[in-house]
């Protein structure tokens, strides 16, 4: 009877149920650490500010203060500096995918001579830091007149070399018979790029933007450089504005963090199942 039933065990769970098993407790107990100050953060948007570092830590407040959402919404202008983040990660965020798509499709789809050199060149600016290449923005920027300007954020991060690399990944994927096809009916490649190539290539562009919409969002180096007026900060500035030299409002920086996190929340699950195809299919193929 014991014999059957270990038999039966084995049968309905699989040989590598225990494997299995150990991978989701891993799985969860990862997910969970991830979640940890995700979680803190959001009990401690509710909590004054010498109830934030109690320890043991209080996860559900005794007493909520909803006051600190609307202190930080006056505070800083929250409504203008997120209109400014909006604005910013919009336009930068259709421009890499327009500039993305366009040099990814030539890179893959279109043969010229030098075309894997020239590639290779284009994708060796990913080694270099942002830091070497800062003051040498930072001087054309002054010289085109564009400093305190949101026009000198967008005109920096307009091009990305990762993201001209994921899609020409994903072009790559794309049968060539189909841009044949296309010619031998009389489109140009301007024609195969945006009736032929745009269309299929949906999971890439969403994990495109979902990228670069995310790194644009909380992006705190680039606005600190080039906006010094408190008008046309972003939420990131905005939120460290909230630290004087001796004090700091903990608890509004919380209820502002929260806020923040919200839109990119949203934008990830709307183009979340096509995230993971997207990433999955651009590096089948190099």
């Amino acid at each position: 009877m014991v014999g059957s039933a270990k038999s039966l065990a084995r049968n309905i769970l699989g040989p590598r149920s225990g494997t299995h098993l150990l991978l989701y407790l891993f799985l969860i107990g990862a997910s969970l650490v991830m979640l940890f100050p995700f979680m803190w953060m959001l009990s401690s948007s509710f909590k004054p500010d010498k109830e934030i570092f109690e320890f043991p830590i209080q996860w559900i407040p005794q007493n909520l203060h909803p006051e600190n959402y609307v202190r930080v919404w006056n505070t800083i202008h929250y409504g203008r500096l997120l209109f400014n983040t909006s604005f910013l990660t919009v336009m930068i965020t259709a421009l890499q995918i327009l500039t993305c798509t366009l040099a990814g499709y030539a890179f893959a789809k279109i043969p010229f001579p030098e075309n894997r050199i020239v590639f290779l060149c284009y994708l060796a600016t990913l080694m270099v830091p942002f830091q070497v290449v800062m003051i040498p923005q930072f001087t054309i920027i002054r010289l085109l007149g564009l400093m305190n300007s949101h026009w000198a954020i967008i005109l920096i991060q307009a091009f990305s070399p990762f993201g001209v690399f994921m899609m020409r990944q994903f072009f790559l994927n794309i049968p060539i018979e189909l841009s044949e096809a296309a010619r031998i009916d009389g489109l140009n490649e301007l024609g195969i790029y945006a009736r032929i190539i745009l269309p299929l290539s949906k999971p890439a562009i969403a994990s495109l933007a979902i990228f670069t919409s995310v790194f644009v969002w909380n992006d705190f180096l680039t606005p600190l450089i080039y906006l010094n007026t408190a008008a046309k900060w972003t939420i990131q500035l905005g939120l460290r504005s909230m630290f004087a030299e001796y004090t700091a409002d903990y608890g509004g920086v919380m209820a502002g963090a929260v806020l923040a996190i919200l839109p990119v929340l949203v934008v990830f699950l709307l183009l979340q199942r096509f995230f993971i195809e997207g990433i999955a299919m651009s590096g089948i193929k190099g």
